[in-house]
């Protein structure tokens, strides 16, 4: 049951989407909980070095991730750097496609289909807790009852993003494997665009559960744990290929290589180390596609099972 405050918001939630023509029995709603993207120049900019950053966090959440990072990089190669975001993992994948950006921190299924669809390339991984790969959490409010995911039938869902393998791939993955797919299993499901805006659905009870990358979901419980505190997990994936940092085919083979070198030295510099330490990352590393065949092989199954598509 849930308490009176959520009920009011999950009716004003439902009243939005009902009035936007949103919400109907064949696809799941998308509920924007993120309002603001920070945008940037387009590929006239010749001046500066164009990083995109998915919306794997709020753009708030993204700065405090990523500009000491980008700062570092501009204060190795001497140019400036100009962070890109969009609202969506495939507007991002669009602009690589375009060449409109020189590199991108991308998710892991984001980086699928952009390698099998334009040639996206890999840079390098980040090794985290010595390891470079990651997994997807179903979690649900703290208190909650449910404790497996098949317990979650008939209740509400938040998906991150339609390219997300941890926030939609991977529970569409378990799904399929029990013979179920989101659109019949769950009573209505959201696209909050960010992990992070996905665990605070949960913790606020907006939704009975959620499906989120188990990097930012640990992040957070180390250093900000006002949400996760309020949210248990009750599934933990197999581990993934860990999201990658991507450039274009069509790069600049000099500037490849400078970032490629700067990001796998960056564990050697003192600075480096620091901003590295900061947001839980060992250093970074060379990687083969084969570490995202296992994505691969889940989204066939999963087209095999309900037409899955991107």
């Amino acid at each position: 049951m849930y308490p009176e405050k959520s009920i009011i918001l999950m009716s004003m939630l439902l009243l939005v989407l009902t009035l936007s023509g949103c919400l109907n029995t064949e696809e799941a709603a998308r509920v924007d909980l993120s309002n603001r993207t920070i945008d940037a120049g387009d590929n006239s900019d010749t001046e500066s070095i164009r990083i995109a950053v998915s919306a794997i966090i709020s753009p708030e959440e993204t700065l405090v991730y990523y500009q000491d990072m980008l700062d570092y990089i501009s204060e190795k190669t001497g140019v400036p750097v100009k962070l890109v975001q969009r609202k969506t993992y495939q507007e991002v994948n669009d602009l690589i496609r375009r060449n409109s950006v020189d590199a991108a921190f991308v998710c892991s299924l984001a980086y699928v289909e952009g390698y099998d669809q334009f040639g996206m390339e890999l840079l390098v991984v980040p090794v985290m807790r010595g390891e470079t790969y990651y997994y997807s959490y179903i979690i649900v409010p703290k208190d909650s009852d449910v404790n497996n995911l098949k317990e979650l039938k008939g209740k509400t869902f938040a998906f991150s993003d339609p390219l997300s393998n941890s926030g939609k791939l991977s529970p569409e993955y378990i799904l399929a494997q029990m013979g179920e797919n989101s659109e019949t299993f769950f009573r209505l499901t959201f696209f909050t665009y960010s992990h992070d805006k996905s665990i605070e659905a949960v913790a606020e009870r907006m939704v009975d559960g959620a499906a989120v990358d188990s990097l930012v979901w640990d992040y957070k419980d180390t250093t900000d744990p006002k949400f996760t505190s309020r949210t248990r997990i009750i599934n933990k994936s197999r581990p993934y290929g860990i999201p990658p940092v991507v450039v274009s085919k069509d790069i600049d083979p000099e500037l490849k290589e400078r970032l490629k070198t700067i990001l796998l030295q960056m564990h050697e510099d003192e600075k480096g180390k620091e901003i590295l330490n900061n947001i839980m990352i060992d250093r970074f590393s060379e990687a083969n596609d084969s570490l995202y065949d296992s994505i691969r092989e889940m989204k066939k199954v999963v087209k095999d099972v309900k037409g899955y598509s991107n």
